[in-house]
């Protein structure tokens, strides 16, 4: 190999986790990998006639963002669905869904996305009835920010078969009337993906409805339109400075898939981590497939080895499952999706087949439930760095702040998602809660203090996936009420959770989430010197180039 640098970043000024460095740096890559980081030019013999030199022009150069929580190919298919964020009041919706209609009347059912709880008003839930006056004869659903809860139109609802109801399993909800007929209101998965099945969509969410593969197989077109699909949701990762990607939802197809890619183009532009999804009609036996797909994918750019769970579901549907009852529910806890005595034997089997668990755990009751699992994992089969994981968080108990640590349990938590950050409204959300539950709401910072790892992520498409805004939400953050303790974090805790905290969740440190000689060239250049701007306009930050693998995925230039 020659001794040239296959690539020079000049000009950079490097903000990477545990390292500390002041004026202007070069970073040689060659071989995929960060060849040396040295003050001003480098030495001469970096560079050579085939050397390619990209100007940083003084802006922060940070390691690739790690997205440590988002479900990629549902997410990508979601780009062509109508997008209803800041949409207010049912004159609002009935002009945004017609535009969008035009041109889409061969469609059985129209999909729309990031419609708010509070739509029309604080007090208000859609009904099929508002929706059939904007839609009448063609199907119509919509969908909750966080993807938990739906709308339909009658239309939708007779397509799928749910008009006059269906028998869920606990934790699945089809909101039913006075007049014996569904409302429209959708609750969890199991409510709304039969709408989605209808609609012609239920393949990019397998992954999270049911964990279990395509049937019938996927036609030709239809496997070529997947790859088509999976690809727009990569360069659009590629395109935010983000190299890897912990999926969280999973089947063996999208491993299939990207690795179809990954042969077709020569590389993936992002590594790709996807889980085996676990539901709550499983049985323990299923796991197998899990340790298959663990063994089968385990390279630098395409691995599985995680089983993703949901015990719970949302504050916003009364579906998180709560240590002590909703404040505006006092007789409602929630109804977990797994019992307590469920998830402790998916837990201790995963556990012992060296699986890395990953579990959506949003209430406090869920939180301890899936703490007290990971607990008799540990008994049943020993101790090991296991870094199992909770995702979300979104209210802790007291008691269970401190067990993070000590079972080594990693919290995936998303800037994003607290009311009143990046434009999400406080209700009917706070008020759920309940101000005794405030001080320990998606509390990163009391878990980071008690000692927790903390990792960073957007759950895209449930938020916006640029992780430079979800750092600006995590340093922007303010208090619901001034006795609530302070949960932001400070600019390089944000970038950290965002690199090598992404890196040691899947047990990687040693390789990635730094700039340093030896490490992965997973790098994202950006626009600005992220210090020595205002953490107020970090959103007007973007990435310039991203390069993964020591090949650049992305550019502006």
């Amino acid at each position: 190999m020659s001794d040239f640098a296959e690539l020079l970043i000049v000009n950079a000024r490097v903000l990477s986790p545990g390292t500390t460095r002041s004026g202007l740096s070069t970073i040689a890559v060659s071989g995929g990998k960060i060849r040396g980081v040295e003050a001003d030019e480098g030495p001469a013999s970096w560079r050579g006639p085939d050397t390619r030199i990209v100007d940083a022009a003084g802006a922060s150069v940070t390691p690739g963002f790690s997205e440590n929580h988002m479900h990629l190919f549902s997410g990508a298919a979601e780009l062509d669905h109508l997008q209803l964020k800041g949409v207010s009041g049912l004159d609002e919706l009935t002009a945004a869904v017609r535009q969008y209609a035009k041109g889409r009347d061969e469609q059985k059912i129209l999909f729309a996305q990031g419609a708010d709880y509070t739509l029309l008003g604080e007090t208000d839930r859609l009904t099929r009835h508002d929706l059939d006056k904007i839609s009448p004869d063609q199907g119509l659903i919509l969908f909750a920010p966080d993807h938990h809860t739906a709308w339909a139109n009658t239309r939708a609802l007779e397509l799928s078969g749910l008009l006059e109801g269906k028998q869920l399993r606990p934790g699945n909800e089809i909101v039913m009337g006075a007049d014996g007929l569904a409302t429209g209101e959708l609750r969890e998965m199991e409510a709304f993906s039969p709408v989605q099945a209808a609609g012609g969509f239920g393949r990019y969410r397998l992954g999270l409805s049911t964990g279990g593969e395509p049937d019938p197989r996927p036609t030709a077109a239809e496997w070529r339109t997947d790859m088509d699909v999976m690809r727009l949701g990569l360069d659009y990762c590629a395109r935010h400075g983000i190299t890897t990607i912990q999926n969280m939802d999973g089947n063996l197809y999208q491993l299939e898939l990207l690795a179809a890619i990954e042969e077709e183009d020569g590389a993936l532009p992002c590594r790709v981590m996807i889980p085996f999804h676990f539901k709550n009609f499983m049985s323990v036996d299923m796991l197998e497939k899990a340790s298959e797909m663990a063994a089968r994918y385990d390279s630098d750019f395409l691995r599985s080895g995680v089983v993703k769970v949901f015990f719970d579901g949302v504050l916003d549907s009364w579906t998180a499952v709560m240590v002590e009852p909703y404040a505006d529910r006092p007789d409602y806890c929630g109804e977990g999706l797994f019992t307590a005595e469920q998830f402790r034997e998916v837990a201790v089997e995963a556990d012992r087949r060296g699986l890395q668990i990953a579990v959506h755990a949003i209430g406090d009751g869920a939180v301890k439930a899936v703490l007290d699992g990971y607990a008799a994992a540990r008994e049943a089969n020993g101790v090991r760095d296991s870094r199992h994981r909770i995702e979300h968080i979104e209210v802790v108990h007291g008691s269970d702040i401190p067990r993070f640590a000590e079972l080594g349990v990693v919290a995936s938590m998303q800037p994003p998602h607290p009311p009143g950050c990046m434009g999400v409204p406080l209700e009917p959300t706070v008020s759920r809660i309940g101000r005794g539950r405030w001080p320990l709401s998606y509390a990163w910072r009391t878990l980071k203090d008690a000692g927790a790892h903390i990792c960073f992520a957007s759950d895209w498409p449930v938020s916006p996936i640029s992780p430079i805004h979800g750092m600006h939400a995590a340093i922007t953050r303010t208090r619901w009420q001034e006795s609530d303790p302070d949960q932001s974090f400070s600019l390089p805790e944000a970038l950290e959770a965002y690199t090598v905290e992404g890196a040691y969740v899947e047990f990687r440190e040693a390789t990635k989430g730094q700039i340093k000689p030896g490490f992965l060239a997973d790098i994202t250049i950006l626009s600005h010197d992220l210090e020595a701007i205002d953490p107020t306009d970090l959103t007007s930050v973007r990435p310039v180039m991203t390069i993964c693998g020591g090949r650049i995925t992305f550019s502006e230039k």
